[in-house]
């Protein structure tokens, strides 16, 4: 069973950052392909930012250039590096595992974690 657990979400200004993390199984599973989503109020779940196992990492069009998806030098965890934040990013932010695994086992499927809020207001 996989299990993800996203934090560092909280509230910042307009114009702030944020990273947030996500990890597998306590961060026993090595991630290699995942993504972040967000839904704001009344809206469907969006791409935030998809990273695949090769490496390649794709954004929304709307945080290109302020956001920034990564991972770790053992794949512990992904994180999202959220840069000049604006108000319209208040939701809850979503990891969703696409790929993981410990050793030769594999877990390919999608996970979602419970998500992290994200506030950015005065």
């Amino acid at each position: 069973q996989v299990q993800v657990e996203e934090s560092g979400g909280g509230m910042v200004q307009p114009g702030g950052s944020l990273r947030l993390s996500c990890a597998a199984s306590e961060s026993m599973f090595t991630i290699e392909a995942a993504g972040w989503y967000r839904q704001p109020p009344g809206q469907p779940r969006e791409l935030v930012a998809r990273r695949s196992a090769d490496g390649r990492t794709i954004y929304a069009e709307s945080v290109q250039g302020r956001f920034l998806m990564d991972t770790d030098k053992y794949k512990s965890a992904v994180y999202l590096q959220m840069n000049s934040l604006k108000t319209e990013g208040t939701t809850v932010y979503y990891c969703r595992v696409e790929r993981c695994g410990v050793g030769r086992t594999k877990y390919y499927g999608t996970f979602w974690g419970q998500g992290t809020q994200v506030s950015v207001g005065y």
